[in-house]
């Protein structure tokens, strides 16, 4: 990744900060809390893919429709988050999947 990546990273990554910050103050409060869940169990490719730009779009459609934003995703942040990631690899899969495998190598013995 070189410098030229990297300064258009951060001109995208503000970008989307900005159409978070235009949002209420109510889908502020979700999509942070939603930024927080995926950062801690999100996806492998969070911050490469499309999820989180994907939500504040769903966001600014239901603000332009009016609704509120538990009317959106409901009452549990949780389930609303692994329902969108409920396919895609995440940390913790791949990590319980390399515990697995070094369980499975037998131990050479020397």
């Amino acid at each position: 990744m070189g410098i030229h990546d990297i300064i258009e990273g951060k001109k995208q990554w503000r970008a989307h900060l900005a159409r978070v910050k235009a949002l209420p103050p109510d889908y502020q409060i979700v999509y942070k809390e939603i930024q927080r869940y995926l950062f801690k169990v999100g996806p492998v490719d969070l911050l490469d893919g499309p999820l989180l730009s994907g939500i504040v779009e769903f966001f600014e459609e239901g603000v332009v429709a009016g609704k509120g934003v538990l009317e959106l995703i409901g009452d549990d942040v949780a389930a609303f988050c692994d329902d969108l990631i409920k396919d895609s690899p995440t940390h913790a899969d791949i990590y319980q999947e390399s515990i697995k495998e070094s369980l499975a190598r037998p131990e050479s013995k020397d």
